[in-house]
C-alpha cells in the first residue's frame, strides 16, 4: 500500500488539499512507495500564517524556555537516530551507516543551538559621553524559510532550523519532494519536545511552494541549499522581494596531490570523497589534480580501491554505496561517462552498466574513473553529482593552483602533501571557502560556518556557526542617557537617605 506524506502546519499533520501529488521511489527497487502532497499557494500561506502567529509569543520567549526545548529535542533526536536513518535510506538510497552519519552531523548544529545563550550575548559600552551608555543587541527577524535538497534530507534542514528557532524565529521548511519523510519525523520530535505549535512547519511541494515562499510578504529570510542555477534564482528573486538570503549553490571540488604526498592516503581519500554517498553531495571531490610524475601511480591506486567497493541496497549492511536518487538522474550521470572518451578523456573505469542481482529496476550505477580529462570537457565543467571522478594532470603546483582558481565554483578544496610550506601557500592562495590539508572533505564542525566562494554561494553569510546566528538575527544599537538620582527635582524621593 502506498504511503502518503502530508504537510505539518500549526503542530499537526495537515492533509494535502491541492489535488497534486508527487511520486517517491525506493531507489534500490525503482518502485513508487509513497505519494507526497504538493502544496498550493493557499497551503503555503497557511503555514506562513501559523508561523507568523507563533512568532508573537516565541519571539519574546525566554532563552531558558528555548534551550530547554532544544535539549529535549536533542535527546529525542539521539534516541531516534536509527529510525530517521531508515527513512533516509528508504527514500534517498544511501547506505544506513552514511544515513546515520548525516543525522550525527545534524546533531552538531542542535548542540550549537542548545548553547545559544552565549551566542546571543550583546555588547555594552558605558560612559561613551556624560552618563550615556550604548548597547548592541540582536533580535529575531521573524518568519524564516528553509528550502533544502534531496541529498541530505535530515542534515541540511538541521543546518538551518535549530539556530533559527533558538534565535527566536519561527520556521517554514520546504524539503525536497524526492525524500520528504524525514522532515515529518523531525517535526513530530520537535512537538514531542514541547515546541509550541506553529514554531516549526513543513510544507511539501515543488516550484509552486518555492515561488510563494520567495514572494510572501511575511517571510523575512530564506535559506537555500541546492544547485548553482537555482541558488542564483533564489537569491535574485527573494532579494528583489526584500528578504535576506543565504543561497548555497553547486560545486566542482578539486583535490591537489603534490609529488611528495602519501599516495596511499591520497588514494584512500579520493575514493571515499568522490564515491561516498554515491557522489551525491556538494562537498564531494570530483576532480583530482595530479602534479608531476605521480599521475599514473595515483590513478592505479584509485582504480584498485574503487574496484573493491561493494554497491547494493542501502539497508544491506554489507553495502558501501547505494543507488542514485532517481532513474533520470542515473541516466544523466551515465551520459557524462559515455561522452568522456569523445572529449579526450581516458575511461579507466566505466560503471554505467552496473546492476544488482534481484534489484534490476533500481537506479544503479557503478564507479567511474576518468583520467587525463581536459578542462573544456563536459565531465569537468559540470557538477555531475554522481560517482564519477575526473583526474587532471599538471606539471607544477602553480599550474594546479591556477587550474583550480579558474573554476567558476569555489565551495571546497583539498591539498595532499607532506610540505607544510606548500600547504600554507595553498590555503592562502586557493579561491575556495573551505580548504582541507590532507583532509579530503573539509566540512567545518558546527561552531564554524559552512560556505563557499564564487558561484557556490549567493549572499554574504555562510550557514550555521557564527554566520548562521548573524543571519537569523538583526542587530540593534540602543543609546541611553539617564539623569543621575542626585539631580532629581525637589520633592521627589528616590529612596536615598537624606542624612547620608
Amino acid at each position: 500500500m502506498t504511503k502518503t506524506v502530508n504537510h505539518w502546519i500549526g503542530g499537526k499533520t495537515v492533509e494535502g488539499a491541492s489535488g497534486n501529488w508527487g511520486p517517491v521511489t525506493d531507489p534500490a527497487t525503482g518502485a513508487v512507495t509513497t505519494q507526497v502532497a504538493l502544496a498550493s499557494v493557499e497551503e503555503v500561506d497557511a503555514a506562513v500564517a501559523a508561523a507568523k502567529a507563533a512568532f508573537e509569543t516565541w519571539g519574546t520567549s525566554s532563552l531558558a524556555q528555548r534551550t530547554t526545548i532544544l535539549f529535549r529535542f536533542r535527546a529525542l533526536l539521539d534516541a531516534n537516530r536509527d529510525a530517521i536513518a531508515e527513512l533516509i535510506t528508504a527514500e534517498h538510497g544511501k547506505v544506513h551507516s552514511d544515513a546515520l552519519g548525516e543525522v550525527a552531523r545534524g546533531l552538531e548544529i542542535v548542540d550549537l543551538a542548545c548553547g545559544i545563550t552565549t551566542q546571543l550575548k550583546g555588547e555594552l559600552s558605558t560612559q561613551v559621553s556624560n552618563r550615556v551608555d550604548v548597547a548592541a543587541i540582536r533580535q529575531a527577524v521573524g518568519v524564516v524559510a528553509g528550502i533544502t535538497p534531496f541529498n541530505f534530507p535530515a542534515m541540511v534542514p538541521m543546518w538551518m532550523f535549530p539556530l533559527a528557532i533558538a534565535c527566536g524565529n519561527t520556521f517554514v521548511l520546504k524539503p525536497s519532494e524526492k525524500d520528504p519523510s524525514p522532515s515529518l519525523k523531525i517535526a513530530e520530535l520537535l512537538t514531542e519536545a514541547g515546541l509550541p505549535d506553529g514554531v516549526f512547519n513543513v510544507v511539501q511541494g515543488d516550484k509552486v511552494a518555492v515561488g510563494r515562499l520567495l514572494e510572501h510578504p511575511d517571510v523575512s529570510a530564506i535559506s537555500f541549499v541546492g544547485s548553482t542555477p537555482i541558488a542564483r534564482y533564489i537569491h535574485t528573486t527573494a532579494s528583489a522581494n526584500g528578504k535576506r538570503v543565504q543561497a548555497l549553490g553547486g560545486a566542482k571540488n578539486h583535490m591537489l596531490v603534490l609529488p611528495d604526498a602519501d599516495l596511499d592516503a591520497a588514494a584512500d581519500a579520493a575514493v571515499s570523497a568522490a564515491y561516498g554517498s554515491a557522489g551525491e553531495r556538494c562537498m564531494a571531490i570530483s576532480a583530482v589534480v595530479a602534479v608531476g610524475a605521480i599521475g599514473d601511480q595515483l590513478v592505479d591506486k584509485i582504480r584498485e580501491r574503487a574496484e573493491k567497493i561493494k554497491i547494493g541496497p542501502g539497508d544491506d549492511p554489507t553495502s558501501e554505496m547505494g543507488p542514485l536518487i532517481t532513474r533520470a538522474h542515473r541516466d544523466k550521470v551515465a551520459s557524462y561517462v559515455h561522452g568522456a572518451a569523445d572529449q579526450g578523456a581516458e575511461v579507466v573505469l566505466d560503471g554505467t552498466g552496473y546492476t544488482v542481482d534481484g534489484f534490476e529496476d533500481g537506479h544503479w550505477i557503478g564507479l567511474s574513473l576518468l583520467d587525463k580529462v581536459s578542462t573544456d570537457s563536459d565531465a569537468y565543467r559540470d557538477e555531475i553529482f554522481g560517482p564519477v571522478l575526473c583526474v587532471l594532470r599538471t606539471d607544477t603546483y602553480e599550474e594546479g593552483l591556477a587550474l583550480i582558481n579558474s573554476s567558476p565554483f569555489g565551495n571546497g578544496t583539498a591539498i595532499f602533501t607532506r610540505d607544510g610550506g606548500a600547504a600554507r601557500r595553498f590555503q592562502l592562495e586557493v579561491q575556495a571557502g573551505m580548504v582541507g590539508v590532507n583532509v579530503p572533505i573539509p566540512v567545518p564542525v558546527g561552531y564554524h560556518s559552512f560556505g563557499g566562494w564564487k558561484d557556490s554561494l549567493f549572499g554574504d553569510l555562510h550557514i550555521y556557526g557564527n554566520d548562521g546566528v548573524q543571519f537569523y538575527t538583526r542587530g540593534k544599537v540602543v543609546t541611553t542617557r539617564w539623569p543621575d538620582p542626585s539631580e532629581a527635582p525637589a520633592g521627589v524621593d528616590l529612596g536615598f537617605p537624606r542624612n547620608h
